[in-house]
């Protein structure tokens, strides 16, 4: 595994444990509650270290947080999924619709 590494003004992502297993709410799940409840925020570093490494960072809205650095430029990973095939044509047809020329 290839180790990323800081820098200060890096876009960063660091994980920090917000509340230690055993100290959730009651009656949460007994396989949640044996897990320590954990945040992923990202922004800037501010200090220099590599992955696993203790990082204090400041997020876009000016927060000063120290965390566990996750990852260095962090991508975004969520999409809509694949295509519909029911809705693959849609705009085409639509288009055809507005403009007159669909097919009777």
């Amino acid at each position: 595994m290839v180790e990323d590494i800081a820098r200060i003004g890096d876009w960063v992502q660091i994980e920090k444990t917000i509340l230690e297993a055993g100290s959730r709410a009651p009656g949460v799940p007994d396989d949640t509650a044996a897990l320590p409840m954990t945040a992923r925020i990202k922004g800037f570093a501010l200090s220099e270290g590599g992955t696993g490494d203790e990082i204090e960072i400041e997020t876009v809205i000016g927060r000063r947080i120290v965390g566990r650095l996750v990852v260095v430029e962090p991508r975004h990973g969520h999409d809509f999924g694949g295509p519909i095939k029911e809705l693959t044509a849609a705009g085409i047809e639509a288009r055809d619709m507005i403009s007159g020329r669909e097919e009777s």
